[in-house]
């Protein structure tokens, strides 16, 4: 085990959001699906209590638990290489409730917040021309989801 993994508390979805999640990035895969041996708060013995995944090589936890809520204090950054994948995993996540925040930051719909990024943005932000950075961080800060191509042209100054 990591040291350090990220535990998710889903309210009896924990299974349905990790097998979501892993079909949306490639080196995902459940990894153990773990029953409850009792009766517990979230569910009966023999229900599901703890999902193991991998989520893009990285290692996560979802527990089946009522009563905690996500909120925009913790999110998920996806680094994604281009428009395409910007507007296929958008369109994923926003979809069956999920719903669109700003900045390219959406909510899923069991509302776990995430940050649908294309890398070039995160290059921009850091561009050595102050001037350039922030035409494209004003450009951004417009938008809800990222359309990469228009950051490009404010950050050109076009």
């Amino acid at each position: 085990m990591e040291k350090v993994t990220p535990f998710l508390s889903f309210d009896g979805q924990a299974e349905e959001a990790a097998r979501f999640y892993v079909s949306l990035l490639p080196d995902s895969h459940i990894d153990r699906v773990t029953r409850s041996p009792m009766d517990t708060p979230g569910g009966a013995a023999g229900t599901v209590l703890l999902v193991e995944f991998t989520l893009a090589g990285r290692p996560y936890i979802a527990l089946n638990t009522p009563g905690f809520t996500f909120t925009e204090a913790v999110s998920f950054l996806i680094a994604c290489a281009d428009q395409a994948e910007t507007d296929r995993l958008w369109a994923a996540l926003t979809a069956n409730g999920g719903s669109e925040v700003a900045c390219g930051w959406l909510k899923d719909r069991w509302g776990v917040f995430w940050q649908i990024t294309p890398t070039r943005m995160l290059e921009l932000l850091k561009d050595p021309d102050p001037a350039r950075a922030r035409r494209a961080m004003e450009a951004m800060v417009k938008m809800i989801k990222i359309d990469i191509a228009e950051v490009e042209r404010a950050a050109d100054g076009a």
